[in-house]
């Protein structure tokens, strides 16, 4: 059975909110394990929560300062090549849904 669609809104109940936040941690420390086990890459998570006074670094400290060692020793050209923000990934976004359109008028006529 699938589950429903899940509305995106605040958690007003402080304890249910909380469990949430648990349960939703632990599925993104599993992606990150699956990242790195599946295709072989480095990655590290660090999650800043309202209810620990210390970050959680997934993997170790030591792998998470390695990772973000390696991505600054890159130039910034390299940094910036993959990089995508909410407005270039939605404008790209827009771009190829514009070009599927046009193939379709074309082919339409």
């Amino acid at each position: 059975m699938t589950r429903g669609k899940v509305s995106l809104a605040y958690i007003a109940k402080d304890s249910a909110r909380k469990a949430t936040f648990t349960k939703r941690k632990g599925g993104l420390i599993k992606k990150t394990k699956e990242l790195i086990s599946l295709c072989e890459i480095e990655a590290c998570g660090i999650l800043f929560s309202p209810y620990d006074l210390e970050p959680e670094v997934w993997r170790s400290q030591l792998k998470a300062q390695q990772v973000i060692q390696k991505f600054r020793n890159l130039s910034l050209v390299e940094q910036s090549k993959r990089m995508v923000n909410q407005e270039s990934f939605t404008k790209e976004n827009v771009e190829k849904i514009k070009e599927k359109v046009t193939k379709k008028r074309n082919v339409n006529q």
